[in-house]
């Protein structure tokens, strides 16, 4: 499924929620799952997986510990920025991973991020080109 302007039809709200927490998207998404794990933001895009399903769980830990409410909201930030790194260290095996659910052969991430990364150094190397031959003036 590829929209108008040649990315991958992303999932709605509700799916991408679900994939977020790890759950399975339908084949019919498996274009976009490896354009969402080898596009330039790929980063960013993890990191936002990792944060929307960590948000209602620190909230519910931040009510529900004993303690001054100050306390309570560094416990729980340190923990999540804690559990953020650590998850970070695993970066590019959880993408990758991730990929090979949907069918994608070992490596095929890596690859595709190599390609776009290719296909924007031409592009930027065609552009510089562009402008250093016009003529002055």
């Amino acid at each position: 499924m590829t929209s108008h302007s040649g990315r991958p039809q992303r999932p709605g709200a509700l799916r991408w929620l679900w994939y977020a927490v790890s759950g399975r998207l339908p084949m019919s998404y498996r274009d976009w799952v490896l354009y969402d794990l080898s596009c330039r933001t790929w980063p960013l895009r993890h990191l936002a997986r990792l944060v929307v399903p960590l948000v209602p769980v620190a909230a519910a830990l931040t009510l529900v510990l004993p303690g001054p409410w100050s306390i309570r909201v560094t416990a729980v930030v340190l923990g999540s920025v804690i559990g953020l790194l650590f998850s970070f260290v695993f970066l590019h095996e959880s993408t990758a991973r991730r990929a090979v659910r949907f069918g994608y052969p070992e490596g095929a991430v890596q690859d595709a991020r190599d390609a776009r990364r290719a296909t924007r150094d031409l592009a930027r190397a065609a552009e510089d080109f562009r402008h250093r031959r016009r003529p002055p003036g």
